[in-house]
């Protein structure tokens, strides 16, 4: 029986980054906070530690429920802890606020279409 296992293991074996190199980068820059402390990645975690975890899905409270250093599919992955209430509300709520917040077209990257060329073209006081 495992009695701790490295924050950035559990982190990636839990889903919550990709891989374990992002996992130790978050600790890294605070992202990561164990029972209300930064977590740096070589830190313990044990069953029963209060995680508070910020990557692109969100910022989660979880209690780690389960430890494992092995990645597993995601029902697996949900196993190793329990979201808290207020944790999950907070993103809900979140995610609401993206979803109201306006969608700028004009922020497409790379190259100018055609039409867009066109319009640069009259700009420049060109056809």
């Amino acid at each position: 029986m495992m009695s701790g296992v490295r924050m950035d293991k559990w982190l990636w074996a839990a889903r919550f980054f990709k891989t374990r190199a992002l996992a130790a980068r978050a600790c890294e820059l605070g992202r990561v906070e164990s029972n209300g402390h930064r977590a740096k990645a070589a830190r313990e975690v044990r069953t029963g530690d209060l995680l508070g975890v910020k990557n692109d899905g969100g910022d989660f409270q979880v209690e780690v429920l389960a430890l494992s250093e092995m990645r597993g599919p995601a029902a697996v992955a949900q196993a190793l802890y329990r979201e808290t209430e207020a944790s999950r509300e907070l993103r809900r709520k979140m995610a609401e606020e993206r979803k109201a917040m306006p969608r700028f077209e004009a922020s497409r990257e790379g190259r100018p279409s055609k039409r867009d060329r066109r319009q640069i073209g009259r700009l420049r006081g060109r056809g």
